[in-house]
């Protein structure tokens, strides 16, 4: 399993690449496609997804149909972003000697001293022209490798930086992507520049017909496995898609089971710039859905409201583990450790869903799977983060609870979580969706 773990993460590079190497699962599995401008046709015992802006995944099993439904859906919630650098449109900025760097943009709240000076590739989709005005085609892609480098300065220049190093995103994270003598300049600007040229021929077209981009950057190295007893993973994007593809490990393993519940794995996406698109959790993307099901099955209004109020969702998105070199910035009774299973995480002032009606029913799912659970209450003088799970109730009417596992760096460029800790996790999924 963390085999393959390692393998999606190293294939899903984009937001875009992780709902693609989602969908792939998915469809090896038998689960059918839906569109939501085509009519649908749902039935008992079924397995379908629908996958929303090519980068939101909503996978589910439909049970024994209207009566699976009204007993409640039980949902895994994830996401698929991970903070990094975005192409700004016309992005080539040119300099001495014929350099070419690029100006980008910071994609949600990284660490950005951790880009400096590690090659970069680059992923994404590009909307290409087509014979439809309003359906362009859409091609996601990835380079695979190396394009870019964003270049520290020397210490000989900053002396100081040691001691702390204020970051401009516009002026010190520029990658820069190569020299190019003048003639091979001038022609490669009158097709859009370099790097548009570079993605059109890998993604088989020509740049005068790339209408529009999503291009994220990100660090060529593979997620693999670390510490004396290999018991880390370390690898980038282990926030959140380590919880995805837990949500999928147990999806796939329990999808050709017969369940009194409708199971739903709900991948949102733009999590990490606060969820307000179509594609997230603050969108009505997951109520509609469970909507149209009820009515597929033969429900009414009030076969929906009833099995909304049944239902459960675990929001999975990883937790923080207690770093033993910053012992001060944890809560002294509930900080979680790498290797000691799943994290339930707290926040009096309910920048989490967990109650304790949430919590009580995670417990009894890790211990029925045999795993031993944390919790994660922040330092009562700092300041925490929210994610999934609030924002979807103001969608949803869900009772529910924040979990996550425990890792470190979060937000980085490169992440460290625990091998144990997503064997459990993923045990507990199994459980939630027997």
């Amino acid at each position: 399993m963390i085999e393959r773990l390692i393998r999606w993460l190293n294939q899903s590079t984009s937001n875009f690449l992780a709902a693609k190497t989602i969908t792939d699962e998915l469809n090896a599995k038998g689960f059918k496609a839906l569109r939501q401008n085509e009519e649908w046709d749902i039935k008992p015992g079924g397995r379908y997804y629908l996958l929303k802006n090519g980068s939101a995944v909503f996978a589910f099993t439909t049970g024994k149909g209207l009566s699976s439904y009204r007993n409640g859906c039980r949902i895994i919630a994830a996401h698929s972003d991970s903070p990094c650098l975005r192409l700004k449109p016309n992005p080539e900025i040119y300099g001495d000697g014929g350099v070419v760097s690029l100006n980008v943009e910071k994609y949600g709240g990284g660490i950005l001293y951790t880009w400096f000076d590690r090659p970069l590739s680059m992923s994404g989709r590009i909307t290409v022209k087509s014979d439809k005005k309003f359906q362009p085609r859409e091609i996601v892609f990835d380079l695979k490798r190396p394009v870019a480098i964003i270049p520290h300065l020397a210490i000989h220049f900053n002396r100081g930086v040691n001691e702390g190093n204020h970051l401009s995103v516009q002026k010190d994270m520029r990658p820069v992507v190569g020299y190019f003598d003048a003639s091979t300049l001038e022609k490669a600007r009158s097709h859009k520049g370099v790097m548009m040229e570079m993605i059109a021929k890998e993604c088989g077209v020509e740049s005068e017909d790339i209408l529009d981009y999503e291009i994220s950057l990100y660090p060529v190295i593979s997620a693999q496995r670390c510490g004396i007893n290999n018991e880390y993973i370390s690898s980038g994007r282990i926030d959140d898609l380590s919880m995805a593809f837990a949500g999928l490990e147990a999806l796939l393993s329990t999808c050709y089971t017969d369940s009194d519940n409708m199971r739903i794995l709900a991948i949102f996406d733009n999590e990490e710039t606060g969820s307000g698109t179509r594609q997230g959790a603050a969108s009505p993307v997951l109520r509609d859905l469970m909507e149209r099901v009820c009515a597929q099955l033969g429900g009414t209004k009030e076969d929906f409201h009833i099995g909304a109020a049944n239902s459960f969702v675990i929001s999975a998105d990883d937790a923080h583990a207690w770093n033993p070199n910053y012992n001060e910035k944890y809560d002294p009774t509930n900080h979680p450790v790498i290797g000691k299973g799943p994290v339930i995480k707290i926040n009096s002032n309910c920048k989490y869903m967990t109650d304790s009606y949430g919590a009580a029913i995670f417990k009894e799912l890790c211990q029925e799977a045999g795993v031993k659970w944390q919790m994660f209450v922040n330092h009562s003088d700092m300041a925490g983060g929210s994610t999934l799970g609030n924002i979807l109730t103001s969608q949803l009417d869900l009772n529910g609870v924040d979990v996550g596992s425990a890792i470190w760096a979060m937000h980085s460029a490169v992440e460290t979580a625990g091998v144990n800790d997503h064997l459990d996790m993923v045990k507990v999924f199994k459980c939630f969706w027997k």
